[in-house]
């Protein structure tokens, strides 16, 4: 019986060994088959502190690593997981997405991603997000339409528009809109309606991209541009980004093939910072707007979704490809604050299967544009072969991820750094619309409720304020 933990108090020391009772060992993959709740593997918990012990089962899902379930922990024993950042907790159940960082997988509803890239585009994968199968082809044309035509907005919220400084960030002013949605359209936030969250499901997917791009033009000083039924959604979202009422925008087939592709390999990452952040809002009660906007707001930061305006900011810094060599030795020097952005991943521990296929839409969009000796092509195509080939990031696992290409292509198309997570949002709303419902429909689901080790002050007596 192997001692897997000590636990040091100020009363006592209490050992707890762990034990797997099993006689299999868990599948890293099998057939596609139903989520199963509990297997016949149970984990045994020893506390030598009383010399009881706890059995816990194990629960599988339909591929990855078994999961003990501790959810009578606390109720049985008196103690809790600590757990930072969640690297090791399930906190929910899911069949949405699946990711194998080890490997560099990455699969929607089981289909995997390169698959989809090469086949498929934004709106069917919308689609498979949300029903969990691909559509037929008057399936996906009704799909179509109906989002098509749920992507204006409410004439009113030009309005909410002008309230915020021309100077905001446009992550700013996609949250504070997407937030006040509940306001204009409170016909679709019965959440214990079904009706009520597709129509709200609809709306989000339809709209964000007019939210976005209207920050843009508001931020521009310019005229915002409403949605065009006639175009596809990701032209229908450069259109918005770049026509003004003096001249339509000619929509490159590339740009747009581009850009649809991008928004698919965003569509969502499984319970990564923001769909995790879009559960637990939604895990009170809140209406979905609301848990939308919790979810951009968490996107909003650099080690999220702004990994890709990271990405820029250091290519700015390096400059030229001659100051490559003394920035790499920046990030080697462990008192040196300085990152490689755009390299390496909380999850993938191998070549991000985003990046490969996102690399070549990269040099595709450089090659329609007539983009020759790009400065930040070459840092970031040197950058990539240092990383690639050198033992220090080799040992660290720091392959190129997503955001390290998708920064480069956003800028050869005209849109400012300020807008790189905006576009981010857009994406990954099908993925928060699909996270949300299916945490609303899950018969298990409880409001989130994260313990702690506390660590501060106790019992202490209050001094009155002429006496401290």
């Amino acid at each position: 019986m192997a001692k897997k933990a000590r636990k040091k108090t100020k009363k006592a020391t209490k050992r707890k060994t762990v034990k797997k009772t099993s006689k299999t060992t868990a599948k890293k993959s099998a057939p596609k088959k139903a989520a199963t709740r509990s297997t016949n593997q149970s984990v045994t918990l020893i506390d030598h502190a009383n010399d009881r012990e706890y059995v816990m089962p194990v629960m599988s899902g339909s591929i990855g690593p078994d999961v003990i379930d501790v959810r009578r922990l606390y109720g049985d024993m008196g103690y809790f997981t600590y757990d930072p950042g969640y690297t090791s907790t399930g906190s929910c159940e899911s069949a949405i997405t699946y990711i194998d960082g080890e490997e560099g997988i990455l699969q929607y509803r089981g289909y995997p991603i390169q698959d989809l890239a090469e086949k498929s585009d934004y709106m069917e994968s919308c689609y498979l997000l949300l029903y969990g199968e691909l559509p037929t082809k008057s399936e996906k044309a009704k799909f179509v339409h109906d989002i098509t035509y749920h992507s204006m907005l409410h004439e009113q919220i030009n309005n909410f528009y002008r309230g915020f400084r021309r100077d905001a960030h446009p992550m700013a002013i996609v949250c504070g809109v997407v937030g006040a949605l509940s306001a204009f359209y409170h016909d679709s936030i019965d959440i214990s309606n079904p009706h009520d969250r597709l129509v709200a499901s609809y709306r989000m997917v339809a709209k964000m991209p007019t939210i976005a791009a209207w920050a843009y033009k508001y931020s521009q000083g310019q005229p915002f541009i409403y949605p065009r039924n006639d175009l596809d959604y990701a032209s229908n979202f450069l259109n918005m980004m770049f026509a003004t009422p003096c001249e339509e925008y000619e929509i490159n087939p590339t740009i747009a093939k581009a850009m649809d592709l991008i928004l698919m390999l965003h569509a969502d990452h499984e319970q990564n910072a923001s769909a995790s952040t879009v559960r637990i809002a939604g895990s009170s009660g809140a209406n979905p707007f609301a848990c939308m906007a919790a979810g951009v707001a968490s996107l909003w930061g650099p080690a999220h979704g702004g990994a890709n305006e990271a990405v820029l900011n250091m290519l700015t810094e390096i400059g030229e490809p001659k100051n490559i060599k003394k920035f790499i030795q920046k990030v080697k020097d462990p008192k040196d604050p300085t990152r490689l952005m755009g390299f390496g991943h909380r999850v993938y521990k191998n070549y991000d299967p985003r990046a490969r296929i996102m690399m070549k839409t990269c040099h595709d969009v450089l090659k329609e544009l007539g983009i020759k000796n790009e400065p930040f092509l070459d840092i970031a195509m040197e950058l990539e072969n240092i990383a690639l080939s050198e033992d220090y990031f080799i040992e660290r696992k720091l392959y190129p991820n997503v955001d390290f290409y998708s920064g480069i292509i956003f800028r050869a198309i005209g849109i400012p750094t300020s807008m790189f997570t905006v576009l981010f949002a857009v994406a990954r709303t099908v993925g928060w619309i699909a996270q949300w419902n299916e945490m609303i429909e899950d018969p298990h689901q409880k409001i989130g409720r994260p313990r702690q080790l506390y660590t501060g002050e106790v019992d202490r007596k209050y001094v009155p304020i002429n006496r401290r």
